[in-house]
């Protein structure tokens, strides 16, 4: 499976690429989604792949900060460009006339480094905030790769509020992305829909 998505992926990046009529708004954002989802396969399989061939579960403590950062960099850069995606679609579905003015190449760099940034910035904070925590419960983890949870249930400080506190704030931001795809979704379809009647 593993090897199927770095294939299926890897087409995508290279047809997009190499294809210049591909080069278009929303192709731009199917090739930064590829390269999101190469990254995030990547940092939790090949580690699990590896824990099960040698039966070691292993992970040095910079390599789960590692871990982490690289897991919600691209999982949140992942999530906004879903929504950036769904901004696309509703601009060239519902407002095809200003397209090339709301989604020229600026606007697009502009949009898909956003959600890069907001990635960034996103695990900067959770894994600044959660390796300042002191681990006291040990050091061993209940699953094959690093997550805030996992990492929160060995810590014995009071501290770890403020995380819970960041990961509240963090699941409003993604309820706000997500509630901006459905109801963009709905739009769509009502707008299809009219279309047909």
């Amino acid at each position: 499976i593993y090897l199927a998505a770095l294939l299926g992926n890897s087409l995508i990046i290279t047809a997009v690429a190499c294809d210049h009529r591909l080069h278009t708004p929303m192709y731009f954002f199917l090739l930064n989604l590829s390269l999101i989802d190469l990254g995030s396969i990547s940092t939790t399989l090949p580690k699990a792949m590896a824990n099960s061939l040698w039966d070691n579960r292993a992970t040095s403590y910079q390599g789960c900060a590692a871990q982490l950062f690289l897991l919600v960099f691209l999982v949140v850069a992942e999530y906004c460009l879903l929504t950036v995606m769904v901004y696309d679609r509703y601009v060239a579905i519902c407002k095809p006339l200003h397209c090339r003015t709301l989604l020229g190449s600026r606007a697009c760099v502009h949009m898909a480094a956003a959600a890069w940034g907001s990635g960034f910035l996103h695990a900067e904070l959770h894994t600044a905030n959660t390796f300042s925590l002191p681990l006291c419960k040990g050091n061993v983890l209940d699953q094959f790769f690093c997550e805030i949870p996992q990492i929160l249930k060995l810590s014995c400080s009071d501290s770890y509020l403020r995380e819970v506190g960041l990961l509240v704030v963090s699941a409003c931001l993604d309820l706000g992305c997500f509630l901006f795809i459905v109801v963009s979704y709905v739009v769509l379809v009502s707008a299809g829909i009219a279309l047909l009647s």
